[in-house]
């Protein structure tokens, strides 16, 4: 199913039918303020095994990201949320970035593995954002590549469901994507050090 969202008014029924459909373990592709990303509820394990699956990795090797609507429910997932984590992530986010931070032992049981770490996303997009609202708590993030080794990412959302409707259960049209990724900042030592250069221009 391909469901047509704007940025600027996010229809009330579209975005129940969405959000039903995470709560139900369905797969959605939507819009960040990046590129398309595939995902689920992080409450169905059965869902996360089928996001694996079309990455083609196995769940317990999963680097999936968390989606959050904003800062206050991050410290559920990780204990590495001290005061100067804090103030860099609320001048940074919402945007385009996934910071890595340590987990909390919730995350082993999601993922059953010994994760230590955990990337979050708190993108500067209103429809995925709204998805994450509605839902109540994050949805599994993981990028929509593309086999052509020029684009690397369709940004074509009706392209995208050409490919994808056989294997996830709504497509979100949210307009067309960009082709650059977020910028990956890795936290876990205290220090910021950016491991992937994106579109995000970390302000540090």
């Amino acid at each position: 199913m391909l469901i047509k969202l704007y940025e600027e008014s996010t229809n009330p029924r579209n975005l129940k039918r969405i959000t039903e459909c995470l709560n139900d373990g369905g797969l959605v592709i939507y819009p960040t303020d990046t590129v398309y990303a595939l995902g689920c509820s992080i409450t169905s394990r059965s869902a996360i095994e089928k996001v694996a699956r079309i990455k083609n990795v196995k769940p317990e090797k999963a680097d999936f990201s968390f989606v959050f609507y904003d800062l206050s429910h991050i410290s559920e997932y990780t204990k590495q949320f001290d005061t100067r984590t804090f103030k860099l992530l609320k001048r940074n986010l919402p945007g385009p970035f996934t910071f890595i931070l340590e987990a909390n032992n919730s995350i082993p049981k999601l993922f059953k593995n010994k994760k230590r770490t955990l990337g979050i996303r708190i993108p500067d997009n209103s429809i995925c954002r709204s998805i994450v609202e509605h839902l109540g708590h994050p949805i599994i993030s993981t990028s929509i590549y593309d086999e052509d080794e020029v684009l690397e990412y369709t940004t074509d959302p009706e392209l995208i469901y050409e490919k994808y409707q056989n294997k996830v259960d709504i497509v979100v049209d949210g307009g067309y994507g960009h082709n650059e990724a977020s910028t990956v900042v890795d936290l876990t030592s205290g220090e910021a050090e950016i491991l992937r250069q994106g579109i995000g221009e970390l302000d540090d």
